[in-house]
């Protein structure tokens, strides 16, 4: 008898059944899939800072900067930034570059975070410059006043600006070290300058002394008489140069102590009169009209 052609043979049959299992159908292993990553916790971390020599912590005043500490960047990058004075933060584990600012102090601090709680605090060296003037003995009203400071540069008495329009009786936070100090009374030129150290933990008054007066210039066509209106006044030092040109019938200025000339121009003509400043003797200038 013959067989179909893709029968198989009863024992082939048999055979086979053995070797994939159960009937026919071959078993297939499940696949092996790793669980997934269990996520790191972020981490509390309380910063704080204080001044060099003193264990209490400053309460005001602070900027705070976290960066990612990340050589491959090609800048830092800011994670947090918050004026609280004592901030505690919750950061991903890692590192990170911790920035302060006080006034113009500043510290730094590389910070690694890891899998517990940490605490930095900051010391800065850093103190306060207050700052006030006074003309004879008398004060000068602080809305009269600002100052400018300085730091030495390289070949540079002057040195470079890091502070301008300062404020009087306004409490200036700065790094240790010394400074010039350059005091304005008025708009004109009346300045005292004066050399200051700041000191780690103190708070130093310097106060200004002025030499100077206030005048109001006038042009009259006679001594005493009504000041002329829409006047061009220009004050000049002995030697040409321009200190401050005003434009009114009596016009006011803070000047140095020292001699002057001041040119009235009114109606296409010019007037010229010397003048002297002596200081804190507030007067009137009369430039005659002739």
């Amino acid at each position: 008898m013959l067989m179909p052609r893709f029968a198989r043979p009863l024992g082939a049959a048999l055979a086979l059944a053995a070797l994939t299992g159960h009937g026919f159908a071959q078993r297939i292993p499940a696949p092996n899939i790793a669980p997934p990553p269990m996520a790191v916790p972020a981490v509390s971390v309380t910063l704080s800072a204080g001044l060099e020599g003193d264990a209490s912590l400053l309460r005001s005043g602070l900027v705070w900067r976290v960066y990612a500490d990340n050589a491959d960047a090609d800048k830092a990058v800011l994670v947090r930034k918050t004026d609280e004075p004592a901030p505690i933060l919750t950061l991903d584990p890692g590192a990170y570059i911790v920035h302060v600012t006080w006034g113009l102090a500043t510290g730094t601090r590389r910070v690694v975070v890891g899998q517990t709680p940490i605490n930095e605090k900051i010391m800065l060296s850093a103190g306060g410059l207050r700052l006030g003037a006074t003309l004879g003995d008398m004060r000068i009203p602080k809305d009269k006043l600002s100052f400018s400071i300085y730091v030495t540069a390289n070949n540079d008495p002057q040195g470079r600006v890091i502070v301008d329009n300062a404020r009087a009786d306004e409490i200036i936070r700065l790094p240790e070290g010394n400074y010039r100090v350059v005091s304005t009374y008025g708009d004109t030129n009346a300045n005292a300058a004066a050399d200051v150290r700041v000191e780690t933990g103190k708070v130093i008054d310097a106060i200004m002394r002025h030499r100077a007066a206030t005048v109001t210039l006038k042009l009259v066509a006679n001594p005493g008489a009504e000041a002329i209106a829409n006047t061009t006044f220009s004050v000049l030092t002995p030697g040409g140069d321009t200190i401050r040109e005003a434009i009114g019938a009596f016009p006011s200025m803070t000047l140095a102590e020292g001699d002057y000339i001041v040119i009235a121009r009114n109606g296409g003509r010019v007037f010229t009169q010397e003048f002297k400043v002596k200081s804190g003797v507030d007067r009137d200038v009369e430039v005659l009209a002739r």
